[in-house]
């Protein structure tokens, strides 16, 4: 998704670096912008736990109302007005061009000689799926879901490959839509089978397909919850039989994979996105209904089966996460022991491959590969490129060959085949690292948060850029769901580095980075602590020297949307811009829309009084003071968002314009096709990426 620069775009950056961003540009004389478009505030009220809460703009929930629309409409004209013209947008789309028009790997996955990757490639809109010979290197096109239609809305995501090689299960995405269909590509017919998921809300990311390819597992999301299948190669999919599922609430999550000799199935039943999980294992070989491992236990279990063993990854009684072994013939808890215990850094992933089990650690927020023999022993690392991401782990059970994807703030998304045998790693598909970020120093800092709590912090920036508290600042953050924010590349922080900007993302509670304890820390009824952590990073960068609250930014996207929000309206005199992306925001409301009621484990829920407190306490729309001083803001969002409803935005950038009084302008980027999933064609991901940075550069005062 991204470029690296020429010797003369390193020259140009430089002088940049020193002219633009280093330059002391009266960014406080900004000129007043336009009134945005009129938005009416209704007396909407609903009592709730006794408590009156008021909610003007409801009204934009209606997302097909004519009224809602021609909302839409108003504002998309607003926003362009006051960002479509500016001076150096098409300076930025040719830079934003240059880092995302690159090959950039999606996932990579060895079989039977061969490697499947899906991986945007220079020219095309979308990403492609290729064949790769191991050996030779020669590869084939298979798949190009950007000859299916001039807008290149449709994507494909490659989901598993079976044993032998010869069938490639995939999913078909329009738009930026959750919801996908599954489709099944024959090696050797080289076409599709007819064999077919149609569009709906699956669990597309665990597809178990068995040994001989003669049949798959696939959860299906309804309104009733998560339902596990399984279907027979070339029969009607009315025949499919339920596995397991049909007492799961909608509020149920599940994933399952299988054995290498197919004799296995295991299953693992998430209450909530985050909340406890059950684990079962399922004996295909007979017809028994699948036997509950555990159950009611307040950790997280995920296992996989293989040589007549269960290795399981578990954070019960150890925060940071342990491994522990049972005998598949007796795999109750009581026969559980210890493999590799709890140590200071935490495991993000565990793998069966080779005979050997890959884990993937996180020490202080960045990834380690540790390779363990089966007694639980060391057996090596796997040596990564520098501070950076592992994602995408795969391998099979017989094969030695590990595949993952690296990435960094320098390095885009990189594909990589590693030899448990040899020892020796392999490219399989990369980009090289943009010439103008060759010289970028990442240094990871510590600060204090609001009750004391050490929170670390990675700082990105060239090694020109000067420390002197004018320093454009773009600060990013998550804070959620146990998902870690390690080092990763993307075109926008790529171009912002490459002039010159300070890039730092704040390891808040709330994430994985230091086990289930700080994941608890920032979740439910301590989500405070998550928006206290990260208005500290902002105030530290202030503190420290490296910028000023006119030119410090942040950003977030989904339960990151949230955070900004929060802390723009705890702080709004500490940030000069505030992004948005796909943002949660009425925490009163939010259960009501898509599948939102899976995060109650995450947030609580309004219906307990308890937790409505918490959530009113700090929910942004709630907390919106007329006559306050905001900060610019700019939402992204669109109809194609099937998580997070659009209409979070929507009442927010309402509810924003109506009450500031700073004279900086409150802005809605919205695509009808744009969706939670961010799988863009590059000419809509540059220009939505040129769009933010144009705001960015135009708020924090940043000549070009």
């Amino acid at each position: 998704m991204h470029s690296y620069s020429a010797f003369s775009r390193l020259s140009k950056t430089i002088v940049i670096a020193f002219i633009c961003f280093a330059s002391t540009t009266a960014w406080s004389q900004i000129a007043a912008v336009p009134a945005p478009p009129a938005s009416v505030a209704e007396g909407t009220k609903e009592t709730i736990h006794g408590v009156v809460v008021s909610d003007p703009y409801q009204w934009l929930e209606e997302s097909a109302s004519p009224r809602t629309r021609s909302w839409i409409a108003e504002q998309q004209a607003y926003s362009d007005s006051l960002l479509g013209h500016r001076p150096d947008l098409p300076g930025l789309r040719k830079d934003v061009l240059e880092l995302s028009d690159i090959e950039e790997a999606q996932t990579v996955i060895h079989r039977a000689g061969r490697y499947f990757i899906l991986k945007k490639i220079p020219g095309h809109e979308v990403p492609v799926l290729y064949a790769r010979d191991a050996k030779t290197g020669k590869e084939a096109l298979l798949i190009d879901p950007g000859q299916w239609n001039p807008e290149h809305s449709d994507t494909i995501e490659l989901l598993n490959v079976s044993r032998d090689g010869k069938l490639v299960a995939y999913s078909v995405r329009h738009g930026g839509r959750d919801q996908v269909s599954i489709h099944f590509y024959s090696m050797d017919k080289r076409a599709d089978l007819p064999d077919v998921l149609p569009e709906t809300r699956y669990i597309y990311w665990t597809l178990p397909i068995t040994p001989d390819a003669s049949r798959f597992f696939y959860i299906k999301v309804d309104d009733s919850g998560p339902r596990l299948y399984e279907h027979k190669f070339g029969t009607a999919l009315g025949a499919d039989q339920l596995v397991f599922g049909s007492d799961l609430g909608p509020e149920m999550i599940m994933l399952a994979n299988i054995s290498e000799d197919g004799a296995t199935l295991v299953i693992s039943v998430l209450h909530g996105a985050s909340g406890p999980m059950d684990l079962y294992v399922h004996d295909l070989k007979s017809t028994s209904r699948p036997k509950p491992v555990v159950t009611g236990i307040d950790a997280h279990f995920l296992a996989q089966a293989e040589a007549g063993h269960l290795y399981i990854l578990t954070n019960w009684k150890a925060s940071r996460g342990k491994i522990m072994v049972a005998d598949l013939q007796h795999p109750e808890v009581e026969h559980w022991r210890t493999l590799i215990p709890e140590a200071k850094d935490t495991i993000e992933t565990l793998d069966a491959i080779g005979g050997k089990l890959v884990l993937n650690y996180m020490k202080d927020a960045h990834s380690e590969l540790r390779i363990f023999d089966l007694d639980g022993k060391s057996s090596g690392t796997v040596a990564l490129p520098g501070l950076g991401s592992v994602l995408g782990m795969d391998g099979e059970w017989d094969s030695p060959v590990v595949t993952f994807l690296y990435s960094s703030f320098q390095t885009p998304s990189t594909g990589i085949a590693h030899s448990l045998k040899s020892g020796k790693s392999t490219v399989v598909s990369s980009a090289k690292v943009p010439q103008a970020l060759e010289d970028v120093q990442v240094e990871q800092v510590w600060y204090s948060s609001k009750d004391g709590t050490r929170v670390p912090m990675f700082i990105a920036h060239r090694k020109n850029v000067p420390k002197n508290g004018n320093t454009p600042v773009l600060l990013h953050g998550y804070g959620g769901f146990n998902w870690s924010q390690m080092p990763t590349f993307s075109p926008e922080e790529a171009v912002w580095l490459e002039r010159g900007g300070i890039y730092a993302v704040a390891n808040i509670r709330g994430g994985s980075e230091f086990g289930e304890d700080w994941h608890k820390a920032g979740s439910s009824a301590h989500k405070q602590n998550t928006f206290d952590d990260f208005i500290a990073a902002g105030q530290w960068l202030v503190d420290k020297g490296y910028t000023k609250p006119g030119r410090l930014a942040i950003q977030g996207l989904s339960n990151g949307g949230l955070l900004v929000t929060a802390s723009l309206t705890q702080r709004p005199d500490l940030f000069g811009a505030v992004i948005g992306r796909y943002p949660l925001i009425d925490m009163v409301r939010y259960e009501r829309f898509s599948i939102a009621r899976w995060w109650a484990t995450e947030y609580g829920s309004a219906s307990d009084p308890a937790q409505f407190k918490t959530l009113y306490s700090y929910s942004p729309y709630h907390h919106v003071e007329k006559g306050t001083k905001c900060p610019a803001v700019m939402f992204v969002t669109g109809d194609g968002d099937t998580r997070v409803d659009p209409s979070h935005a929507r009442k927010m950038t309402a509810m924003l314009q109506n009450a500031s009084v700073s004279g900086k302008p409150v802005l809605i980027l919205y695509d009808s096709k744009s969706g939670h999933s961010g799988t863009l064609p590059t000419a809509a991901e540059v220009e939505q990426t040129s769009l933010e940075l144009t705001f960015l550069f135009w708020q924090l005062g940043v000549t070009q």
